[in-house]
């Protein structure tokens, strides 16, 4: 299988849609230059007695999070939509988020955005742009389909 670059994967926010209607999505990617993943594993090690006590490791729970980082445009309607969460709190900072990785799955759920910033920086630098964004439970994960 051959290499992809990670420009390639692509990610997407929107607001949450009343009456379980479709998501407006705008795809977070102009002026973004570096995408983290910022996942977080709880896990518990435990031996027991039908082994020989070396303990084994459980995942409790899997937080999947992402930090973005680039220069702030407020003509981006994705960057314009984070931006207008900035002084949110609770249920108003929850949005939907859709990536499509390099093979062609999505994954799509609701999640919460955290860490915004839309200001800041050096003088002589554009304003900076960053957020984290999580999915609230586990993502919804369409494989992509091939051409049989």
């Amino acid at each position: 299988m051959a290499r992809k670059k990670n420009a390639l994967t692509q990610y997407y926010v929107g607001a949450i849609p009343a009456n379980d209607g479709e998501t407006d999505y705008f795809r977070l990617a102009k002026w973004i230059s570096n995408v983290e993943d910022d996942s977080d594993e709880e896990t518990e090690d435990t031996g027991f007695y039908d082994g020989d006590g070396t303990p084994e490791t459980d995942i409790i729970s899997v937080k999947k999070a992402y930090s973005f980082e680039g220069m702030y445009d407020e003509d981006d309607p994705a960057m314009n939509f984070i931006a207008s969460l900035e002084f949110e709190t609770g249920e108003a900072r929850k949005i939907m988020f859709k990536q499509v990785r390099t093979n062609g799955d999505t994954l799509e759920g609701k999640a919460t955005v955290s860490e915004i910033k839309v200001t800041g920086g050096e003088a002589t630098e554009y304003a900076t742009f960053g957020c984290t964004i999580a999915w609230d439970k586990k993502p919804i994960i369409t494989k992509a389909t091939t051409g049989a």
